[in-house]
Formats: structure tokens, sequence, C-alpha cells
């Protein structure tokens, strides 16, 4: 039998491959964006606790309350913002469902959806299986941020849908107040809808502080926030997602995630809640995760790749044009070969696959791993 792909030009990803390159080569895996060290001995105490006490069974489809409440809390300490954890929030398996399924609440067939290229590799494929049509607004290199007249030009009559992704992976380019204020100028008379990629959150350098776009009144009323605590504890294989919307938007949301995954892991959501009890654990990101950029940056200073720091994420972009014009896939192979390190050839997140000779790497390693790494990387020759 025969099947018709959905996703025809889908394959492996880059990230699987380089991975399992990676592993293949004994090499330092600095391609697939997951921190290289456990997360806090508490929370596993935690997990115990509820496993054991017996909360294995199906937890409510929008999430525990007492995580719902925890997660307003966060929201309103750190943001200002105050959500109905009933009406507001819904606790879902993963940010990549949470992307899914606001885009799946909003989009029909033939609606136009913006996306800024580069993108994180999910986002076109839940716009395509929906039936909705990418539009690409490529961002002004080097730093990638956002140019507003070309975004301008990309809004039409279809426009249904903008998706935003601050810190953005794979730059670490972090919205400044003016992008919020100009994508409320192009938007606020016309039904378009936002879904914001925000799971980097908590992780953005030098001083500067994420706006989340709930933070925007006008903006608040029409986007999805997607968030994770993969990325902010240190626990990706838990799949902890969430997303905040309101109360018009979250219901259509859940109408989808029900019948995705429809609940999600129930003592790891106990121990959340217990864990957010201490602010502390997620208003320390920031500086934890400088330490590791800076450590990473004033090693790459010894190497021939030109980079700026990363403004967020825990992904760092060196340039690699000024030396050679071998393709960053086949760098990147090659020095998960020769050298022992691997990382991501960024042409793979842009709709063309165009190459900018620019490679990122993850450093949310141990300091270690991150050290011998740059050791390795100091004997590259282009």
């Amino acid at each position: 039998m025969s099947i018709t792909s959905k996703l025809p030009e889908v394959g492996t990803t880059i990230f699987t491959v380089m991975s399992k390159l990676a592993s293949d080569c004994d090499a330092n895996n600095l391609s697939q964006g997951f921190p290289g060290f456990e997360c806090d001995p508490t929370l596993l105490d935690f997990v115990d606790k509820y496993m054991r006490a017996g909360f294995n069974q199906y937890a409510p489809m929008s999430g525990i309350p007492v995580f719902r409440e925890r997660i307003t809390e966060k929201t309103k300490l750190v943001y200002g913002i105050e959500l109905n954890s009933e009406s507001e929030v819904t606790v879902v398996s993963g940010a990549t469902e949470a992307l899914y399924a606001a885009v799946t609440a909003v989009v029909t067939q033939g609606d136009e959806v913006i996306l800024f290229d580069p993108a994180y590799d999910s986002y076109a494929p839940a716009v395509k299986l929906n039936g909705g049509v990418p539009v690409y607004v490529s961002l002004e290199m080097p730093d990638f941020s956002v140019d507003w007249e070309k975004v301008k030009s990309a809004i039409t009559d279809k426009t249904r849908l903008i998706m935003v992704n601050t810190p953005h992976n794979p730059s670490g380019y972090v919205w400044t107040h003016d992008d919020l204020n100009t994508l409320v100028e192009l938007i606020e008379d016309k039904d378009i809808f936002v879904v914001s990629d925000e799971v980097y959150e908590h992780i953005t350098f030098d001083g500067r502080k994420h706006l989340s776009l709930l933070t925007h009144p006008i903006l608040r009323e029409r986007t999805f926030v997607c968030g994770s605590f993969g990325k902010t504890f240190h626990v990706t294989g838990w799949k902890i997602g969430y997303c905040l919307a309101p109360p018009q938007l979250t219901e259509e949301f859940r109408k989808v995630h029900q019948f995705l995954t429809f609940s999600t892991a129930t003592p790891l959501q106990y121990a959340l809640a217990d864990y957010m009890s201490e602010p502390s654990r997620y208003y320390s990101l920031p500086d934890f995760y400088q330490r590791k950029r800076d450590l990473f940056c004033e090693g790459l200073k010894e190497t021939p790749f030109e980079f700026t720091p990363a403004q967020g994420s825990f992904f760092q972009m060196v340039s690699y044009g000024h030396l050679s014009q071998e393709s960053d896939y086949d760098l990147a192979v090659r020095l998960t070969k020769e050298i022992g390190v691997a990382s991501i050839p960024i042409s793979v997140f842009f709709s063309d696959k165009k190459d900018h000779k620019i490679l990122r790497f993850c450093f949310a390693k141990e300091d270690e791993d991150l050290n011998s790494a740059l050791n390795k990387l100091k004997t590259i020759r282009l």
C-alpha cells in the first residue's frame, strides 16, 4: 500500500543525526539542545515522594490545580501579570505540543502564517499539517533582529497568525520593547493571532530582561505563550510544558490538547509544584547560564571563529566564512569526526537551507565538557 506523505520534505532531524554521530565518534556533543548535567536532587526527591504516595494515575486534562496555580504565581512574580489558573493556564506534554495545539486552534485551510527565518524546525510542519501556508520573513544578520518593514509587507488579508520566538533559537536574539510595540502597531486592527515560543524565558544575559508578549495588554488578548520547564529546570526528558492564553483562546487550545496527549505525567506535575514554591530556583538561572556562556566565549577567542556573545538561550553561534567556503553541514560532520566536537549547521533552520557559514554550539554542559570541547576547537585549521 502507498502513502501520500503530508510532510514529504521531512526526514530525520539534524539533531538526531548529529547526536548519533557524536555518540559514534565519542565526541563532545554540543549539538542537540539539552543540559549535560543533572537536575537538582531535591526535585527528584519530590518525584519519588509523589510516585510512592500513589499519585500515578491520569492528571486533569488542563493540569494539576496546584501546579497551574504555581505557574500563575511565577507569572505574577516575574512579569507582574495576573492570570486565572482555571481559565488561562494549560499544562501540556512539552512546549512542542503547546506550539502544535496553538497553531491547530486558530489555523485553517489556506491561512497564512508568518514565520521568522531562520526558525525552529517544528513551526512549519505544524502550519502545513493544519492546511496553513508558511510565509517566511528573513531576520536581519548578523544579530538576527526583525526588519519590521519586511513583516508589514508580508501581511495580507490571509494572514492569520505570526509565530514569535524570544529568546530566539538558534541566534539567541532577545526581543526589545520596540519589537513588541511595532508588532502591536501592525496587527492591532487586524484579525491576527500570535504564538510566542518563550521556552528560554529565564536564560538572558548582560542584564537583558525577557519581555513576554503577555506584558503588552493588546498582545496578551491574542497570544498563546508557550513555555517549558524542561529548559528551566534541566529536565528536558520529562516533556513538561504549558500554554498561557486568554480564556477564549484557552478554550480552543484545550479542545486540541485533549486529543493530542490529554494529560501530562501526574507525579512530575506535583513535584514541580513543590519545587516552584521557592522562586529562587528559577530566578537564579540567568547567572547560572551566563557563567557558562562567558566560559565558552572566552575559550572561543582562542579559535579562528568569529562570534558575538549570545543575548539569550543556551546556544552560541560562530561564523567561519572569513576562513573557508566549506558547507556548514560538511564542516559540522568533519569537526565531529576529526576533532570530536559536535555542533549544528544553522542552514537547517532556514526555509531555503541557505548556508551562511555559521555553526551553533550548545553550552548547557558541564564546565569540564566545555573546556574539553574548547581545547579541541583551538586545534582546528580551516
